[in-house]
C-alpha cells in the first residue's frame, strides 16, 4: 500500500490474524458508514469514509490466504466504489449493500 495507513495496527499484520469473515464484517461496517454519509451528503465525511473502506478492502486483497477468493473481493469493492462514488451503474443501495455484508458479520459472530 502507498501512503500513510489509515488503520496502522491492522496493515501492521493484525488484519491477517482475522478470518475472512472478520475481514468482510469490518469492511461491511465501515461501508455502513460511507452510505449513511453519502445519504447526509456529507462529502468531507464520505471521502474518510471511503478511503478507510478502500484500505480495509485492499488489505483483504493483499491477503495471501485469499488468492482463490480474490475475484469476489475485487468484485465486492468493485460495487461498493461504483455506490459510494461512481455512478451507480450496479443500481446498488444502502440495503443491497447491507444484505452481502451483514451475513459476514453474522458468521463472524457465531465463529467466535
Amino acid at each position: 500500500m502507498i501512503g500513510r495507513s489509515i488503520h496502522p495496527s491492522l496493515a501492521g499484520g493484525r488484519w491477517r490474524e482475522l478470518t475472512l469473515m472478520e475481514q468482510l464484517a469490518n469492511i461491511g461496517s465501515e461501508v455502513g458508514r460511507a452510505a449513511r454519509e453519502r445519504a447526509r451528503d456529507d462529502e468531507q465525511r464520505l471521502a474518510g469514509a471511503v478511503e478507510r473502506t478502500l484500505e480495509l478492502f485492499d488489505l483483504t486483497l493483499d491477503d495471501p490466504r485469499w488468492m482463490g477468493r480474490y475475484g469476489e473481493i475485487a468484485r465486492a469493492r468493485e460495487v461498493v466504489c461504483d455506490y459510494l462514488v461512481g455512478d451507480n451503474e450496479f443500481g446498488s443501495t444502502p440495503a443491497s449493500l447491507e444484505r452481502y455484508f451483514v451475513p459476514f458479520a453474522m458468521a463472524a459472530r457465531r465463529d467466535r
